[in-house]
């Protein structure tokens, strides 16, 4: 559904305050929202964080001009139209204007009435440019996105969200339990996004100290400490212009949260033994197996930095709820081995797809694709059979929750039923409370309270 143009948001660039709130109130009055900055940096900054339907500079300014400003947003948001007010209204400046990548020209004294069609006119080409985008990647892309195999609701859901995703700079956190390829999704955000040709940094936050972890995030100086026999940049300026991933976010030690979060709040970072900022431009995606809102809860983890870095929270469902999924998946590896082990095997026998869907995979897409690997390696036949396949998956029984038969004496209690579940869907989870309170429908207090209860 298009926005209304009495909802669209205006950015206005001038050196004049006076001339800013002038037209920020006329604006107001005419239904439009609006903030304004007095400087091309400034307004640079308020792109970053913030979406504006259209921008509205003057061409004369301190530092960089309107013109300048112009040009560096038709390379980094080609889909923001700029609109070019200045009190110099010649032909030359029109001109060059047009060139600069403006979408229209309006000159001063302004007239409201004209800057308000002019306004609405921009905003809606924004709009319409919007629709043919969406409507040409609607068939091709609706049911994939980079390299995840999938068909199933879940993804289905997951891919149109990684498509309007990828378009944004905002902050992403990316959960889900190991396995699930949060890697794989933060690349692919990357690929599809306007940083696409600029470095993509990944770190493990779980696998270094704290000390070398804010040594490899914000670089260190010469004799910063034993071993600094050199300078480092560090990832944050090695992915400039990027995207960082931190993985494994939910092992980051509190004292260095305190540090990322003053980083990603400043846009800056000061690398360690130095007294100088550093300004950096980068995307910061997230990914975490662990529950952050329990950590959040239970005072583990900083509840400011959690709201920092997940302004959009993106949960990858676990293999056992994709269906049909694991079988196309098991297909891609089984391919992608064979080709590798030079083996003719081109399928599955009788018997495996069932045990493969019937199998509740808790490692996941990776544990999937250890399996037929070891599959493919072993195998004798021109198909997997259910010997190739390890015991735990050949001999899988599905959990059931048993209550009891039709004998009276073995029936139990709502209470025990009610405990029997909360540990079932606790164990689907992979005792992820928050999910579980989700599909419980009660709050984690009450899920903490019951297991207490059951403790004594």
């Amino acid at each position: 559904m298009n926005k209304p143009l009495s909802n669209a948001n205006v950015l206005i660039v001038d050196d004049e305050p006076n001339m800013c709130e002038l037209i920020e109130t006329d604006l107001r009055l005419r239904g439009l929202n609006s903030r304004w900055c007095t400087s091309a940096a400034d307004a640079l900054e308020s792109i970053h964080h913030e979406d504006f339907d259209v921008v509205l500079t003057d061409v004369k300014m301190p530092g960089t001009s309107g013109l300048q400003l112009c040009q560096q947003l038709t390379e980094s948001r080609p889909d923001v139209p700029v609109i070019v007010m200045t009190a110099f209204g010649t032909l030359d400046t029109a001109v060059t204007a047009i060139r600069s990548g403006a979408y229209d020209f309006i000159t001063k004294p302004i007239e409201m009435d004209l800057l308000a069609i002019t306004l609405d006119r921009a905003i809606e080409h924004r709009q319409l440019t919007e629709q043919v985008r969406l409507l040409k990647g609607s068939t091709d892309e609706s049911h994939s996105f980079g390299e995840m195999i999938g068909k199933s609701p879940a993804m289905v859901k997951l891919y149109d969200q990684l498509h309007r995703v990828a378009q944004s700079d905002a902050a992403v956190l990316i959960t889900g339990e190991s396995g699930t390829g949060k890697e794989l999704v933060s690349r692919s955000i990357h690929t599809h996004s306007r940083r696409a040709n600029k470095p993509f940094v990944a770190v493990n936050c779980a696998a270094l100290t704290e000390t070398l972890l804010e040594s490899e995030l914000f670089g260190h100086v010469k004799g910063a400490f034993t071993d600094a026999r050199g300078e480092r940049r560090g990832l944050f300026l090695e992915a400039d212009g990027g995207t960082l991933l931190l993985d494994e976010m939910g092992e980051m030690p509190m004292s260095m949260q305190v540090k990322l979060l003053r980083a990603l709040e400043e846009r800056t970072i000061r690398p360690v033994g130095s007294d100088k900022e550093t300004k950096f431009d980068v995307r910061v995606l997230t990914a975490t197996n662990r529950d952050l809102e329990t950590a959040v809860a239970e005072g583990r983890f900083r509840e400011d930095l959690y709201y920092r870095i997940n302004v959009i929270g993106l949960e990858l469902p676990p293999l056992r709820s994709r269906g049909t999924d694991t079988l196309r998946i098991a297909e891609h590896f089984l391919k992608q081995f064979a080709t590798a082990e030079n083996k003719s095997v081109d399928g599955m026998a009788d018997g495996v797809a069932e045990k493969l869907l019937s199998y509740s995979w808790p490692g996941n897409i990776r544990e999937l694709r250890n399996v037929m690997e070891r599959a493919v390696a072993l195998t004798r036949y021109d198909k997997i059979t259910i010997e190739d396949l390890p015991e735990k998956i050949s001999n899988f029984q599905s959990g059931t929750i048993f209550i009891g038969g039709l004998d009276p004496a073995e029936l139990v209690s709502m209470e025990e039923i009610e405990r029997r579940y909360i540990a079932h869907v606790l164990a689907a989870t992979q005792n992820n409370q928050t999910q579980a309170a989700r599909i419980l429908g009660l709050d984690r207090k009450t899920i903490y309270r019951k297991l207490k209860q059951e403790e004594a």
